[in-house]
């Protein structure tokens, strides 16, 4: 159902290098780029992520409330995804572990504050 979700930021050339380096681990790569916004993707027709500058010229803020999770295939992808995007300058929000149920995520807000998880759902 989601076709792509924007992630607003004040510096594109910094935003890149954080996703390029860090979807990178999903096998995603840049599949649109203009001077305003860089889109990832891993296949034509599949949810592409991008980073953005804000259309109307104003300053990227993070919504309140906002995250993006991203899917990934195991606990242990979720483990070292999220320690890539900490090593990438990313700020912890909740480390990798179980979270009630099957759901196993881990937590973080990239260089410009915007929430991110990765996630799995384990099956037992």
């Amino acid at each position: 159902m989601i076709g792509y979700v924007t992630l607003g930021t004040n510096d594109l050339p910094r935003a890149a290098a954080f996703y390029d380096a860090l979807l990178g681990g999903l096998d995603a790569k840049r599949v649109l780029e203009t001077e305003r916004f860089i889109a990832w993707g891993t296949a034509p027709g599949k949810p592409m992520l991008f980073a953005i500058r804000p259309y109307d010229g104003n300053a990227a803020t993070v919504g309140n409330g906002t995250m993006v999770g991203l899917a990934v295939d195991s606990p242990e992808t979720v483990n070292t995804l999220h320690a890539k995007a900490m090593s990438l300058g990313a700020k912890d929000e909740g480390a990798p572990g179980p979270r009630g149920g099957n759901f196993y995520g881990g937590y973080f807000r990239d260089p410009d504050g915007n929430k991110l998880n990765f996630f799995c759902i384990v099956r037992g």
